[in-house]
């Protein structure tokens, strides 16, 4: 698979263009993991660079509670303000008058795909529930999962695929020793790999890509405007399973 897969980016534009700048060409496929949106200070312009860009992005817990919210339902939007929904809206005019003006991406949200298979590769934002059947996994699992998913000491697709996931923040998850996996590195699993490195997060900053193809990392931190490019495996963790 040709292109470069694009962990959570949580509203960090100019985080983006600088890892782009160090990932990508021209030429490449972009894929987003999903929770483009929220707790960063430029939501609004991620959007519009996916979405008038064109580039393949997955459906997010972040872009589902928007998605909730802007079709009426309360708790949805309750969950987004309290999670880095109300930080989006201030960027589109304020808590009321921005919810009515985030409208405009109805149509884009509603078009995100749960997964993406890529033949070798199933891109995914949270993960799968394992046992159920591809077509059977729902929002709930694929924007939503943690341990069921993070935990399995079984591989999904009996090896046949490798997943690519985001929404857990790495270096929350254990490593195969009880220690934290490393600030900055992958969390690597039986056949999948976590690129959610926690660019929000005050501990980390880091925001990462992924070249398949090459078996590359690539990193910029937010916090430190420190970038560096990294072998795959050099840069994953494996993690505890129960």
């Amino acid at each position: 698979m040709a292109g470069i897969i694009i962990g959570d980016v949580h509203g960090h534009f100019e985080g983006l263009m600088s890892l782009l700048t160090l990932a990508a060409s021209p030429a490449d496929k972009l894929y987003f993991l999903g929770d483009l949106i929220d707790r960063g200070p430029q939501s609004k312009q991620v959007i519009d660079f996916v979405k008038d860009g064109g580039h393949a992005c997955l459906l997010g817990n972040h872009e589902a509670m928007a998605l909730g919210a802007l079709l009426g339902d309360a708790n949805s939007y309750l969950n987004w303000l309290r999670n880095g929904g109300t930080q989006t809206l201030k960027e589109y005019g304020g808590i009321t008058e921005g919810l009515n003006a985030f409208t405009a991406n109805l149509d884009w949200l509603q078009s995100l795909p749960l997964y993406l298979d890529l033949g070798d590769l199933l891109l995914v934002h949270a993960g799968l529930m394992p046992g159920l059947p591809l077509e059977e996994q729902t929002a709930e699992e694929c924007c939503w999962i943690r341990d069921e998913f993070l935990s399995s000491k079984k591989p999904l697709f009996l090896g046949e695929k490798t997943i690519i996931v985001g929404h857990t923040i790495t270096f929350l998850l254990k490593t195969e020793n009880g220690s934290q996996v490393p600030v900055g590195n992958l969390a690597q699993g039986p056949n999948w790999y976590d690129l959610e490195t926690g660019v929000y997060h005050s501990k980390s900053g880091w925001l990462t890509a992924l070249n398949w193809e090459t078996q590359t990392v690539y990193q910029v931190n937010v916090l430190t405007d420190e970038a560096r490019v990294r072998r795959l495996v050099d840069s994953a963790t494996p993690v505890r399973l129960s």
